[in-house]
């Protein structure tokens, strides 16, 4: 049995942990925006997380993941050494990097995982890249490093103003549009209102914008029919279909109904799990 152990495990911020698994067949094929699905063990929910980072020499694949529902919680409570039961990928359709001159790459809160392995692909073929990332409050920021050493202009974002420049992603995109930067593509990814409204700006810009729909996946394989989609009139699935679609085609008040439905679910699967695990240590 092939085992996915955990190489290195580490706390990004209180709710998002980044982990290295050892999954050398899935690190030779990655690239951004395609994502895993895994299982902790045996009877173990499957669930999509997007790869964030691969290394094809080592056989490495890096995890980027909020503790939100039952299966994080377990995930997080795992520790360098353990193995995985399940980690099948690549899977889903990579982002498409290749010929662009100028992007703009925009990640909100923990959209940011999933944004970062795309800008390090774009800076990696020469392309310029601004990236910027928006979070609450200083204390929530990640990846903030990363970003910086490969992008040519890097926006840091705050709604409080603790860290960055206070105000939102479209501030800082709409002021780089503003100053004469003619980009590609847009490429954002972060919670769903958030892409809305970036998508708004830049369709008054007339800016081709791709968004990752990565946030409403849920059984990653098109059968649970969890992730469906409005784009262009038509019916898409994130899963099989992307993640990645044209932002200026996707109805975003559909999607963010839809994926509003499982929050009281994963909350209570959440408590449930941490209950289990006091228990465990009394």
């Amino acid at each position: 049995m092939i085992m996915y152990k955990i190489i290195d495990k580490e706390s990004l911020n209180p709710t998002v942990t980044r982990m290295t698994i050892e999954a050398p067949l899935i690190a030779k094929k990655a690239e951004p925006g395609q994502f895993v699905i895994l299982r902790v063990d045996e009877n173990g929910e499957r669930i999509p997380l997007t790869i964030a980072d691969y290394d094809r020499e080592n056989g490495y694949v890096t995890i980027i993941f909020q503790i939100i529902g039952s299966t994080t919680e377990k995930l997080n409570h795992m520790e360098v050494g353990e193995c995985l039961y399940d980690f099948v990928g690549p899977l889903g359709k990579p982002t498409e990097t290749e010929g662009l001159k100028k992007v703009a790459v925009v990640g909100g809160g923990v959209g940011c995982a999933i944004a970062y392995p795309v800008a390090k692909k774009l800076h990696e073929l020469g392309c310029e890249v601004h990236s910027i990332a928006g979070f609450r409050t200083q204390d929530l920021v990640i990846l903030q490093n990363e970003f910086e050493n490969i992008s040519d202009i890097f926006k840091l974002m705050s709604d409080d103003g603790s860290c960055g420049t206070k105000g939102l992603v479209t501030d800082a995109l709409k002021e780089l549009i503003e100053n004469g930067n003619k980009y590609d593509c847009v490429i954002v990814i972060g919670p769903m209102i958030m892409m809305k409204f970036v998508c708004m700006l830049t369709k008054e810009y007339n800016v081709k914008t791709i968004v990752s729909m990565n946030p409403i996946m849920v059984d990653g394989t098109g059968m649970c029919g969890g992730c469906r989609l409005t784009v262009g009139g038509e019916t898409k699935f994130a899963c099989v279909d992307g993640p990645d679609f044209d932002g200026h085609l996707v109805d975003f008040d559909e999607a963010m109904k839809r994926s509003s439905m499982y929050k009281p679910f994963e909350t209570k699967k959440r408590e449930e799990t941490c209950n289990l695990f006091k228990k465990e240590v009394l």
